[in-house]
């Protein structure tokens, strides 16, 4: 198939190129002459600053260590390395850590997939030290959600109460709570939801059907089959705009293994993701070289994904970081406007009449007492109406 996707890159500095060049080589890969050029030209603390922004440079320093050329700066390989091996610490405390929750929830009955951390780090890298992850993220069910919570409080964890909600909107507003060990210093995300709404998604019971278990350690620990995993990061990363590489970098390792493409096409194209796989595709053949298949024609060759493509390139020329706010307000007008952009026409109407359902807000600027709380449904529009008019509150009323 034709390689030749349009997206624009030609603005991207010469670093992230450098970057890009080194992560899309594989172990016969040549020093090309191109890549010669941009050794010998990077600002190599740029170079740094990119690599531990988009969370690569334990692929980035694996690259290197097999790269026989001098152009590399020795203090760029030693400081890598540090890295390296910090994370791989970190890999490995979460990894034992890990393996505990699972034998904790297993022992109570509650059924866990882990869908990020060490379990997938081992599943696409081979290596745990290859990968990021500063916490464990889990998916539990929904029914399981409040004996999961207690377990881990009984463990030592503290709840991140983020969450303010009216009418249980959590439920669907939301996907995921954060507790923290004070002690241990590891985060732990509970989700029961891959996704927020009106993301449309596999039921758990699928996704456990599909399971498979980790190598990683002998005691049995589940994650998702590889095309619901296929389908889990592509929604993520889309969501976050690519804001950071790494989360390409996954999939493309994931490409490297055995998928079963009708089966994929037919998931994706069941909950309305068909053009956010297209998406990730078209982004890895241009940033990694990452060759198209025909299998993958489905995907590609709908024209949402190419204008996504296109659209999240806005956040490769960049290092925007959407969890640290406050966010530039231009970047948060341009991310808004992205993400209406991803749904789908069906889900652009749920999430339009999602503005009718009452929001936390509301029983701020007016409070009821909880029997009452279906009295915001009516007085939705006035409330909302008079915060715009007197300026009081800051609407965060946003799809994220």
């Amino acid at each position: 198939m034709n390689n030749d996707v349009t997206l624009h890159k030609e603005d991207l500095s010469d670093e992230l190129r450098l970057m890009l060049s080194i992560l899309s080589m594989d172990h016969k890969a040549e020093i090309t002459f191109d890549l010669q050029e941009l050794l010998r030209h990077a600002d190599w603390d740029r170079f740094i600053e990119l690599a531990r922004h988009h969370r690569v440079f334990p692929s980035l320093n694996h690259k290197l260590q097999k790269l026989k050329t001098s152009g590399i700066p020795v203090f760029v390989s030693q400081l890598f390395q540090r890295d390296y091996y910090r994370n791989t610490l970190q890999m490995l405390t979460l990894s034992g850590e890990m393996e505990q929750l699972a034998k904790l929830f297993s022992d109570n009955g509650i059924r866990s997939l882990f869908l990020k951390g060490p379990v997938i780090a081992a599943d696409l890298y081979g290596d745990v030290s290859l990968r990021t992850s500063c916490d464990l993220d889990l998916l539990v069910p929904i029914v399981d959600l409040e004996r999961t919570e207690a377990l881990l409080l009984s463990c030592g964890y503290v709840k991140d109460d983020y969450i303010v909600s009216v009418l249980n909107d959590w439920k669907w507003r939301h996907h995921h709570t954060s507790f923290m060990h004070p002690d241990k210093k590891i985060k732990v995300e509970v989700h029961w939801r891959l996704n927020p709404a009106p993301a449309k998604e596999p039921k758990f019971d699928d996704l456990w059907e599909r399971r498979r278990q980790s190598s990683l350690i002998s005691r049995p620990i589940y994650y998702l089959g590889r095309e619901d995993l296929f389908l889990f990061l592509v929604s993520h990363g889309a969501r976050h705009g690519w804001s950071r590489l790494r989360w390409l970098l996954d999939i493309k390792q994931l490409l490297e293994q055995k998928v079963d493409w009708p089966k994929l096409n037919q998931l994706l194209r069941k909950h309305q993701l068909s053009h956010i796989g297209g998406q990730a595709l078209l982004l890895l053949a241009r940033l990694f070289t990452v060759p198209l298949r025909e299998e993958m024609k489905p995907l590609i060759n709908d024209r949402r994904a190419e204008w996504s493509a296109e659209d999240a390139m806005f956040y490769v020329h960049r290092m925007i970081n959407l969890h640290s706010p406050p966010i530039p307000e231009d970047v948060d007008r341009y991310h808004r406007k992205y993400l209406f952009g991803l749904l789908t026409v069906r889900q652009k109407l749920v999430f339009l009449a999602s503005f009718l359902y009452p929001y936390p807000e509301d029983a701020r600027t007016l409070p009821l007492p909880k029997p009452l709380h279906f009295l915001y449904f009516p007085l939705r529009p006035f409330i909302w109406g008079w915060r715009k008019l007197r300026h009081t509150n800051k609407d965060n009323e946003t799809y994220m």
